[in-house]
């Protein structure tokens, strides 16, 4: 097809004009017009980008390799030359290279070196509506660096379904372009319901049902990776209606011979399948057909390993799209979608940004290797704050980060292109000479665990036989079983002997490869000779030093963690009962109760040295004074602290006299330690002085509050240091000491504790804050008194009750006086009745 066709041409002109009046332009166009190969050709030819560099960012590996190959076919140069690429782990470019892709981590790291970036002309973001974090961080730089020095530099967003609002309004002003496009209709079928046959299955079942149908033209079939894709080919393989296929994957692992084979024409029928790298700026020529299941692997944070990891999740309604579109290039098509209508309808319209959805760690420890603090760093869209203290802590913890300033092995940390834990991991690996253990190590905390649960006695014992050794650390027994699978070729059955997950264990191995390669490339030279088991344990605890561990006591297996965390050591663990150690994983399970029950896989042994040798500053040695409810006393104690875990408790010296009082005091109160002395006429007098205080403020006596009652019980505690020494301490002394004599005085005689009844007995009122003063006593021994008494220098009227001989109410009341005159005659003759031998006047 000849390039100048492409329907991005139609805006051509309008793209030349924008160029020479602004700074920056966005650009949506569909799927297949061509922004991904023409517009960055178009920037390169334009006389104002004579001599300059156009930086392409594009958010998979793949597609910029690819797509600088095919823009220097077009161009008819040697790929490397004007037109190059630049992606992790490879790179075709020279200081001549003119058009430029790269991913878009590579260029905040460039601008580390070169922060004006000189040379550049135009920074091109293709596919920005997939929302990649670095994109987004990438950006914001670009306009910063536009702003201030380099008003010259052009920016350019592309985007094929690109929701702009946000955008323009972030970059304004800006200009923006639409091209429409030119696609052919493509229709859609969905599942009937939901399908319980693996998605492999499903899609050749599709594929065969198609064919007899008349179904014409290449195939793409959409995967959520490599293993899927793999099981797809086998069964497409094997359809009755293959003649002759040519059935090819398309994924970011396979080799460039590989991937550059799905994109070239063949004689005969193609059937690509592919990850979601195919799902935009890849253009596939002659596909008629698009089989999707639907589903994507997609960056997540995984709270239980601390680090970003892909899962296998439902693609966007948005992505459906994209991947629909892939049939109408160049005729009529039919997109077959492996999931119900109704699925289709309930899922999310775009997909959730990375931003929102990742570990930050690595961008944040990216931002300040180029002198931003990601505190204030002016993001596009706003990470969650908790999600960036995490980050931040993290980076703390792994000793990159200090005082808000990024360290020195935080800049060697950086070199690393993996997750900051890992590039702590390899960097403590090359000084103790196990970088082999430590990348299978790094490997094995990627995916899911290669030792399955052993159902059978039978698999535990030959397990034990095998994997048995040394149990200092879970990783030790995984790395066993890996060892295991390698000798056995990664063959199913012979795993399976074992428990042991032949894909998982063959996928590590892949990744133990890559994390060497990566050592390599930062100078770290993998050793030959078997590496030193304590040293493996040192560089576990150097990558996971968060979630250091102590177990409470020897008879459980509950823990105390670093950040004010408690969990539980997994049961099926060979670390159960190491005082102190380090989890590289940790799982919250929600138990019968509702209750998270947070469990610790993947634990290591550790000793206290390493935490010293590792991390000096983090530990303290802390006095505290506390009370031991067990023994009931209050200790001294000397505490060994690492971050906020306390790893050892020492006995020190006398606790101070203050606070002793002051925890015994707290004891009693909370009713631990019940005082012998400190009874109910204790009480009645404090109630009595806060009652007349209320009552009477013109005598200014100072009421007792809780307050006050717990300084009482420090002066009364000072000296002691055990409930023993105080349990029978007198205490009425000390509170009636309080009061002056005449404010003692004062309140015996205003609010006095018992009045005379005309019997001569007398009864005790009882007081009570709030509520109005009360005297209970027998009918006989009120006789003769007409008017009930009264307290606080007669304000307060006491309420009477009047109790039968059985000591029960008859009668409440504060009007004695209608009392004998209008009740007491009613009720007499049942009284004398009751109680004959009374005497009733």
């Amino acid at each position: 097809m000849n390039p100048k066709t492409l329907p991005i041409y139609e805006i051509a002109p309008a793209l030349n004009r924008v160029v020479e009046s602004s700074n920056r332009l966005v650009i949506q166009a569909p799927t297949g017009s061509g922004k991904s190969t023409q517009v960055p050709q178009l920037l390169a030819d334009h006389p104002s980008m004579a001599g300059k560099e156009i930086i392409v960012l594009q958010p998979r590996r793949l597609p910029a390799r690819m797509l600088a190959k095919r823009v220097a076919e077009e161009r008819q140069v040697e790929l490397g030359q004007e037109v190059g690429y630049q992606v992790r782990f490879d790179s075709r470019r020279t200081a001549r290279t003119r058009i430029c892709f790269i991913t878009e981590a590579i260029l905040l790291r460039r601008m580390m070196d070169d922060p004006e970036l000189n040379g550049v002309g135009a920074v091109v973001f293709d596919e920005f509506h997939e929302r990649h974090i670095y994109a987004d961080v990438s950006l914001v730089c670009c306009r910063k660096l536009q702003e201030e020095s380099r008003k010259d530099l052009l920016l350019v967003v592309m985007s094929a379904t690109l929701q702009s609002g946000a955008l323009k309004t972030f970059l304004e002003p800006c200009e923006f372009l639409q091209s429409e496009g030119r696609t052919f209709p493509v229709t859609e079928e969905f599942l009937d319901q939901e399908d319980t046959i693996p998605v492999w299955e499903a899609a050749a079942l599709e594929l065969g049902r198609a064919v007899r149908k008349g179904c014409e033209g290449d195939v793409l079939i959409f995967m959520p990776g490599a293993y899927e894709i793999n099981r797809t080919i086998q069964e497409v393989r094997m359809l009755q209606e293959n003649k002759n296929w040519v059935v090819l994957p398309l994924h970011g692992e396979l080799p460039p011979q590989q991937q550059d084979a799905a994109m070239e024409q063949v004689s005969g029928r193609k059937v690509i399948v592919s990850t979601n790298v195919a799902e935009t700026s890849l253009t596939i020529d002659g596909i008629r057909l698009v089989i999707d299941c639907g589903l994507a692997r997609m960056a997540r944070f995984d709270p239980h390993r601390g680090i970003n990891t892909l899962v296998i999740d439902k693609i966007s309604r948005a992505s459906a799209e994209q991947r629909k579109g892939r049939a109408g290039r160049t005729a009529p098509g039919h997109c077959m979608r492996l999931w119900t209508e109704s699925d289709h309808r309930h899922r999310a319209v775009a997909e959730t940004p990375e931003i929102k959805r990742v570990d930050l760690a690595e961008i944040c420890l990216t931002l300040l290797g180029a002198g931003h603090d990601p505190a204030s760093f002016p993001w596009f869209e706003s990470p969650l704050e908790n999600s960036l203290q995490r980050a931040l802590t993290l980076l703390q913890d792994l000793g990159a980060l200090e005082g808000g300033k990024i360290t020195g092995l935080g800049r060697r940390m950086l070199a690393f292109p993996v997750h900051p834990r890992f590039s702590r991991l390899l960097i403590e690996a090359g000084g103790r000479n196990c970088v082999r253990p430590a990348a299978l190590i790094a490997a094995l905390c990627q995916g899911r665990s290669i030792l399955q649960r052993a159902d059978s006695s039978q698999v535990r014992e030959r397990r034990e036989d095998v994997l048995g050794g040394e149990a200092r650390s879970d990783f030790f027994q995984h790395m066993r079983a890996f060892q295991y699978a390698a000798r056995c070729q990664f063959r199913v059955e012979e795993c399976r002997k074992l428990g042991v997950h032949a894909q998982s264990a063959s996928q590590a191995g892949q990744l133990q490869e890559r994390f060497l390669e990566i050592a390599r490339r930062q100078g770290i030279v993998p050793e030959e000779k078997p590496a030193d088991e304590a040293d493996i344990r040192r560089c576990v605890l150097a990558a996971f030093s968060d979630q250091v561990a102590k177990l409470v006591d020897g008879g459980t297996l509950r823990c105390e963690l670093v950040h004010g965390r408690r969990g539980t050591v997994a049961r099926d663990s060979v670390v159960r009962q190491a005082p102190l150690m380090v989890a590289s994983e940790i799982n919250e399970i929600e138990g019968r109760d509702k209750e998270l029950n947070v469990i610790l896989n993947q634990v290591t042994e550790i000793e206290e040295s390493w935490l010293r040798d590792l991390q000096p500053e983090a530990f303290r040695d802390r006095h505290e004074v506390r009370w031991d409810p067990v023994s009931r006393k209050v200790l001294a104690e000397r505490l060994v602290v690492f971050r906020d875990l306390v790893l050892r408790r020492e006995a020190a010296a006398v606790p101070p006299p203050e606070q002793s009082a002051g925890l015994l005091a707290r004891a009693v109160q909370e009713g631990k330690c019940p005082l012998a002395h400190w009874d109910d006429s204790v009480e009645s007098w404090i109630i009595r002085l806060n009652c007349l205080a209320a009552w009477c403020p013109e005598y200014e006596l100072p009421p007792i509050t809780a307050g006050d009652r717990l300084a009482l019980l420090e002066q009364i505690f000072l000296g002691a240091h055990s409930y023993k020494e105080v349990k029978e301490r007198p205490v009425a002394p000390v509170v009636h000491a309080w009061l002056s004599a005449a404010q003692r005085d004062l309140l015996d005689k205003l609010a006095p504790d018992r009045y005379e009844l005309p019997g001569g007995r007398k009864a005790r009122i009882i007081y009570g804050e709030g509520k109005d003063p009360v005297l209970a006593a027998r009918i006989q021994d009120l006789f003769g008194l007409q008017e009930a008494p009264k307290v606080a220098g007669g304000k307060v009227e006491v309420t009477i009750e009047l109790l039968a001989p059985n000591m029960r109410a008859v009668q409440v009341t504060r009007d004695l006086r209608n009392f004998w005159k209008e009740t007491y005659p009613k009720i007499k003759p049942e009284l004398a009745r009751r109680y004959p031998k009374h005497r009733w006047i």
